[in-house]
């Protein structure tokens, strides 16, 4: 009993636990939103081509990054950009009867890969897990 209290374990140490049926149900609705961007921006940036692909690419870096914000954790950003992700790449088949979406352009190859790079920095950039605490806390 010298007085000194057992270290805690920090909270980024403990084991992952699976989502509360809440967040899922956010991640899940954030996807098909990302869905949803992703396919008005595969059908808006050819029809207005240098506004179009850069208002299509804005609306997908505020919704990720809004939605990491608004969650507070990297799968608040990262469920969106998948969405975008699945639908974009669905949307790059040809059907068929020769139908396509994407033309072979420099505007559907910066849509694509400018879209990729905004989800990879909106989902570097969102709020991770921090622990807190004075346990955490260096000492002066």
């Amino acid at each position: 009993m010298s007085g000194r209290t057992e270290p805690t374990t920090s909270a980024l140490a403990q084991p992952l636990r699976a989502p509360s049926l809440g967040r899922a149900a956010l991640c899940l609705g954030l996807f098909v939103l990302g869905a949803v961007v992703g396919v008005a921006g595969a059908l808006m940036q050819p029809a207005w081509f240098p506004g179009g692909l850069l208002l299509a690419l804005a609306a997908e870096a505020g919704l990720c990054l809004g939605a990491g914000r608004a969650v507070g954790r990297r799968s608040g950003a990262v469920a969106p950009a998948a969405g975008w992700a699945l639908a974009v790449v669905l949307l790059t088949t040809s059907r068929p009867e020769g139908d396509f979406v994407f033309a072979a352009g420099s505007g559907s190859y910066l849509f694509l890969l400018g879209g990729i790079a905004v989800a990879v920095m909106c989902a570097t950039l969102a709020p991770v897990r921090q622990p807190d605490g004075d346990a955490v806390r260096l000492r002066k």
